[in-house]
């Protein structure tokens, strides 16, 4: 969530961010109820301090007549305190229902635009195969070489759900094992953080096999169980918890609650977990084949930095992910996502789109968030600064693999004409 500081010093700023983002909030309206709830709690604080008085005052009187007095006037301070803690309640339940609908605030960089057609390709890197045979789309060569099945999924389980089989599951495990290989590998990370800053921070990433359920007051504490959010959720009633939509779920709470040394900065972490997403008022759009479906598995890496890095953290994301596409040979662009079309808690989202000859354009697989500090305030997740401060972290996630769309990518790129697939050089020993 925002700052309470800052939505109070800069309002005229924090409506334009809303603007920006198409969240409406009345921030005039917000800032009458913080008042109110400062107005009550220093009240509320008034008479305690009155009672804790009188409560001294009596032990020291004997007189049972000034006794008397004395008690009468408590009488009156509980009264009074009561209204007060009554009437605090109501008003702080509207705060905290008001203050966490307040967007992130977009960085300078990031343009403003109302939808995806705002979006900004900001670099591209290799040319897109030209064939000199009509391509196959994924769906065709995977049911050609027996490598994915979706109609008997669907028999089982439903629509958007599917069997990976054979090489296509062999290629999945290939996938996992290049990207912990490389995130794990000092001199990989290093040459990728160099390229950013020379002498940026090299610490490797941390695998990690999260939890798949996440309870409710942990997701709403990771800014993802918005009224909004909850019609993409999977929820277990009997249990009270929730599916993960992502790895970055519940490696993002691994601090909450703590307080890390400013020396143990950045913590990166690399997850690999399946995700389910109900995919909600998508109906219609890419139902077919492995693209868009409720159950998929997905590698997501998590960082956890001073606010000084966070924007230079989250370009050596980045640098991650392109180090990763180009090492499968697969030609992408990189874009800049728009105010408008950018994740509620997303200070800035850098997307990368990869070449399918199938579909013959540039579609979404990998997307980078840098949160700020507006997930750790609701985690209190801080960090102790050398100086003895303390204040919170700064957050990244982002894609290392999301294994459907990178496969439909590697099938795409690498069939041939005889209707065989290659294997990508970098995956051949796995």
């Amino acid at each position: 969530m925002l700052d309470i500081k800052f939505i109070r010093q800069f309002p005229d700023k924090v409506k334009e961010g809303c603007q920006k983002k198409n969240v409406k909030i009345d921030v005039d309206q917000f800032l009458e109820v913080d008042k109110k709830r400062r107005e009550l709690l220093l009240a509320l604080e008034d008479v305690r301090a009155k009672k804790n008085q009188a409560n001294e005052e009596i032990k020291n009187l004997h007189d049972k007549a000034d006794r008397e007095v004395i008690i009468l006037k408590m009488r009156e301070l509980d009264t009074n305190s009561d209204r007060i803690e009554t009437d605090f309640k109501e008003i702080d339940a509207q705060f905290q229902n008001l203050i966490v609908k307040f967007p992130n605030l977009a960085l300078d960089d990031v343009p403003v635009g109302e939808d995806e057609k705002g979006n900004v390709p900001i670099r591209k890197w290799g040319n897109p195969i030209r064939f000199d045979f009509e391509p196959k789309d994924h769906i065709a060569l995977g049911e050609a070489l027996d490598l994915i099945d979706t109609e008997k999924a669907g028999q089982i389980t439903g629509a958007r759900f599917s069997y990976l089989k054979n090489e296509a599951a062999r290629l999945e495990f290939a996938l996992v094992q290049h990207v912990f290989n490389s995130l794990t590998d000092k001199d990989v990370v290093k040459k990728i953080a160099d390229s950013v800053e020379k002498g940026y921070n090299p610490s490797p990433f941390v695998p990690i096999v999260p939890p798949v359920m996440i309870r409710p007051d942990v997701f709403t504490r990771m800014a993802r169980l918005s009224d909004e959010d909850k019609e993409q959720r999977y929820y277990i009633t009997a249990d009270d918890l929730y599916l993960v939509g992502s790895a970055e779920h519940t490696l993002g709470p691994l601090h909450m609650d703590e307080v890390i040394e400013e020396n143990n900065l950045p913590l990166r972490y690399i997850g690999f977990s399946t995700a389910f997403r109900r995919e909600a008022g998508s109906y219609g759009k890419d139902m077919k084949g492995i693209l868009r479906v409720h159950q998929f598995d997905k590698l997501e890496m998590e960082s956890f930095t001073t606010g000084e890095n966070s924007v230079k953290e989250q370009d050596f994301i980045v640098a991650i992910q392109e180090y990763l596409v180009q090492s499968l040979n697969i030609p992408y662009q990189v874009v800049m996502i728009c105010t408008g079309d950018m994740g509620k808690p997303d200070a800035r989202q850098i997307d990368i789109e990869c070449w399918l000859p199938g579909q013959n354009k540039y579609r979404e697989t990998h997307t980078s968030d840098l949160m700020t500090d507006y997930q750790s305030r609701r985690l209190n997740t801080r960090v102790r600064r050398r100086d003895g401060s303390n204040e919170f972290v700064h957050m990244n996630d982002a894609t290392a693999f999301a294994i459907g769309r990178t496969l439909i990518a590697v099938l795409e790129n690498y069939q041939q004409k005889d209707g065989s697939i290659k294997v990508p050089e970098v995956l051949q020993k796995y």
